[in-house]
C-alpha cells in the first residue's frame, strides 16, 4: 500500500510575473495608441516598473533596480521627459524586454512561516 503524496509548498513564488508582463503589453500597445491616450500608458508603466522595484528588492535581486527606475522615471506622468519622444518608440521596446526578463528572473523566496 502506497502512501499519499502530500504536496510540498513551493520554494519561491513568482509574483513578478503578472506585472512585467502587463507592462511589456502596455508598453506594445502603447506604441499605437494617439497622443492623448499615451498620458495612461505613462502612468501603468510607471507604476509597473515601481511594482517591480518592489518585487526585486523582496528576492534580492537589487540589479534589476539600474533598470527598472529608469523607466520609472522615464514615463513618469508627473514631470515628463518630453527630451525623450523622438526615441521613444526605440526605448518602449527595450523596456518592454527589461519587463519580460524581469518578469521570468524574479523569484521571491517563499515565506515558510505558515
Amino acid at each position: 500500500m502506497s502512501r499519499p503524496h502530500t504536496p510540498q509548498q513551493p520554494a519561491y513564488n513568482r509574483a513578478a510575473l503578472a506585472p512585467g508582463m502587463l507592462g511589456a503589453l502596455v508598453l506594445l500597445f502603447g506604441l499605437a495608441l494617439p497622443g492623448d491616450w499615451y498620458l495612461y500608458v505613462r502612468y501603468a508603466v510607471s507604476i509597473l516598473a515601481l511594482i517591480l522595484c518592489v518585487f526585486a528588492g523582496q528576492a534580492g535581486r537589487w540589479w534589476w533596480l539600474a533598470g527598472l527606475i529608469p523607466i520609472a522615471v522615464l514615463w513618469n506622468p508627473v514631470w515628463p521627459i518630453t527630451a525623450i519622444a523622438g526615441a521613444l518608440p526605440l526605448l518602449s521596446l527595450a523596456a518592454a524586454a527589461v519587463f519580460i526578463v524581469a518578469a521570468l528572473t524574479i523569484k521571491i523566496p517563499a515565506d515558510t512561516r505558515r
